[in-house]
């Protein structure tokens, strides 16, 4: 028996026309959306990667300096002194070695993000592997603020590092493991270093909390004569501000 194969003819209407129009741009759109958003992703990534070295290298220049600077700073005196206390040397000449070194706030002047600023100090956070130098601005402008920002942690607010008083700091949370961005997971009694061209102090956290980006009561300078560092910092949906506040040990 013969079978007879029969096909329907599909009639491609007007309406269908349109639709299969609408779905093949509706899925162009589509990828071209996402093909922007990965290569922002990508170029964000990439100006972070970039920032990372900005702050590095300053942290490297400063390390030099100051390597330099204590070279150049080593003074010998020769005394001649019959002082029991001082040590003689072969010929019996009394030698007293003195090291002279500047007591002014470090200063390391260099351009960040088109923005002239100096290196006033560096903060250490060995449980979450941070070390950076903290810049400051020749203003203090917010835009120049979010540009320095953008390369390393900033001096927000205070007399000045390891100064009694309440040392205010702000950086970035990328929601990674730079700058700032595990500082909302340190707890009571983590170490924070902040080390100038004279000393490096230690700090212990005593206090975390979350506030509105209105409130500034954490840069208080009310700390009894005693020397303290805050912390400002980005909660992870960048709508409130995480404060850590440290004191001296």
């Amino acid at each position: 028996m013969n079978q007879i194969l029969v096909t329907k003819k599909l009639y491609i209407t007007p309406e269908l026309k349109r639709k299969k129009k609408v779905y093949k741009f509706n899925f162009i759109i589509s990828v071209f959306l996402v093909g922007i958003l990965i290569s922002c992703y990508i170029y964000a990534e990439y100006d972070r990667n970039k920032s990372e070295e900005v702050s590095q290298e300053i942290l490297a220049e400063m390390q030099e300096e100051q390597d330099s600077t204590l070279a150049d700073s080593d003074v010998l005196l020769v005394v001649l002194n019959n002082d029991a206390s001082y040590s003689e040397n072969e010929d019996n000449t009394v030698v007293q070695e003195t090291r002279i070194v500047n007591n002014d706030e470090e200063k390391y002047e260099t351009v960040v993000n088109g923005y002239k600023c100096t290196t006033v100090a560096t903060i250490n956070i060995p449980k979450i592997a941070v070390n950076y130098p903290i810049l400051k601005g020749e203003t203090g402008s917010e835009q120049e603020t979010e540009a320095l920002l953008k390369s390393s942690p900033t001096e927000f607010w205070g007399n000045g590092a390891n100064q009694v008083g309440n040392f205010c700091i702000v950086g970035h949370n990328y929601r990674n493991k730079r700058f700032f961005s595990k500082v909302p997971t340190l707890v009571n009694g983590d170490i924070i270093e902040i080390s100038t061209t004279n000393e490096t102090v230690q700090y212990s956290v005593y206090s975390k909390y979350v506030v509105e980006p209105t409130d500034v009561s954490c840069t208080s300078q009310k700390t009894d004569g005693k020397r303290e560092i805050t912390l400002i910092t980005c909660t992870d949906d960048s709508k409130q501000r995480v404060i850590v506040k440290a004191r001296e040990i």
